[in-house]
């Protein structure tokens, strides 16, 4: 424990010549320019608002926001939220509610002369009237603007953009996609605090950093995902190797029950062998249509699902405060370093992490899970921004 906590929430990330570090404070700076008070409202319509809170006060009240007003030396007074990419470095003892421009509408303001501020004491910083008109504009703006809650290619422009670090949060970008949360981000927020937590314990049974620990260790290990697949694979790429071309259909299913039942499968298993080469071929016959493999390619491993679940879980565990940065980090740069030695390109690692994902949640309904990971794929490789383009696999 921190024997001397934080009185303050850290000051936000303070760069030397200011450039807006993510969409969200582009599309404000660019309307603060032009004088622009609607497309200012559009900007954080479409953004998710964060609210600094003691760690402690939250864990006692975790459905209690207590939002503060902040008394600025310049001589205005306001109540604070930060967007995404202005929040400060991560803190053992402050987390962040997070919030929408329709939740501070509807807040309760009392007094005009208290602003709504935005990036305060930033390059950034926005103020905001909060009178009765004002926030019948933030309502209306709540209310015409999407938020696009998922499926989305996002970047800080200082996060992690080249090295071992950036490599290894390249190798979760299709949950970080998924989540519409930016690819190269390893600080304060995931998603906000609470929620981090309670999906935490409910989806994976964590708690604490020892459970953390278990459940990392168990996806970098690659035993989070059933053997099947991976089984079934091996005994194709043998076969190949063997016979100096790709088996039919007929071998390679026979060849992986047979195996199977030496090991001592019961029959309900070898079975269960030959189901799983069928569907492996009619998912790969589907990834071929789509674009997530070659017109001759194959998956050789899904190893690629459990190691690009250990960079988010990584991430989350920061988030929820469970580990620190430097045990989220190594385990991100460890993930990356397991993915590269297991795959041979950005577009096959996909390929087996999509393979993987869809054997475990799809049952072949070419649903969400399966749609996801098509769409995070073509985002990677078509995007200008994606990792992809300027991280090199090797």
């Amino acid at each position: 424990m921190n024997p001397h906590p934080a009185t303050s929430p850290p000051a936000p990330w303070p760069p030397a010549a200011w450039v807006p570090p993510s969409e969200t404070e582009q599309l404000l700076h660019e309307a603060a320019l032009r004088g622009d008070a609607r497309a200012q409202l559009a900007a954080l319509a479409g953004a998710e608002l964060y609210i600094p809170a003691p760690r402690a006060e939250v864990d006692a009240k975790p459905d209690t926001v207590t939002w503060r007003a902040h008394h600025d030396p310049a001589g205005f007074v306001c109540r604070p939220v930060l967007t995404r990419g202005m929040l400060p470095t991560w803190h053992p003892d402050w987390v962040f509610h997070g919030v929408t421009l329709r939740w501070a509408a509807e807040f309760g303001w009392s007094d005009p002369h208290v602003f709504l501020g935005v990036n305060v004491g930033t390059p950034g910083q926005l103020l905001l009237p909060t009178g009765p008109t004002d926030l019948a504009l933030w309502q209306r703006a709540y209310a015409e603007n999407d938020r696009l809650p998922e499926n989305r290619l996002l970047a800080l422009r200082h996060g992690a953009l080249h090295g071992p670090l950036a490599y290894g949060l390249a190798c979760g970008a299709h949950l970080a996609i998924g989540n519409a949360v930016p690819w190269n981000e390893i600080g304060t927020v995931y998603r906000e605090y609470t929620t981090e937590r309670d999906l935490l314990r409910e989806s994976w049974g964590i708690t604490g950093h020892a459970e953390w620990r278990k459940q990392v260790d168990a996806l970098l290990e690659a035993r989070n995902s059933p053997p099947e697949p991976d089984f079934v694979l091996r005994t194709r790429d043998q076969l190949a190797t063997a016979l100096g071309e790709l088996p039919s259909a007929d071998l390679w299913r026979e060849t992986a029950a047979g195996h199977a039942q030496d090991l001592g499968a019961d029959s309900g298993t070898v079975k269960g062998i030959e189901e799983l080469v069928r569907r492996i071929m009619r998912y790969e016959a589907r990834f071929r249509a789509d674009g997530l493999l070659p017109p001759d390619g194959r998956v050789r491993t899904t190893v690629a699902y459990d190691y690009g679940r250990a960079v988010n879980l990584a991430r989350w565990g920061l988030a929820a405060r469970y580990c620190t940065p430097a045990d989220a980090e190594a385990a991100i740069v460890y993930a990356g370093a397991l993915s590269k030695s297991a795959h041979r390109s950005w577009e096959e690692f996909s390929a087996g992490y999509s393979l993987g994902r869809v054997l475990r949640f799809d049952e072949e309904e070419y649903g969400p899970f399966y749609e996801k990971n098509v769409l995070a794929h073509r985002l990677l490789a078509e995007s200008e921004g994606s990792p992809w383009r300027h991280i090199p696999w090797r």
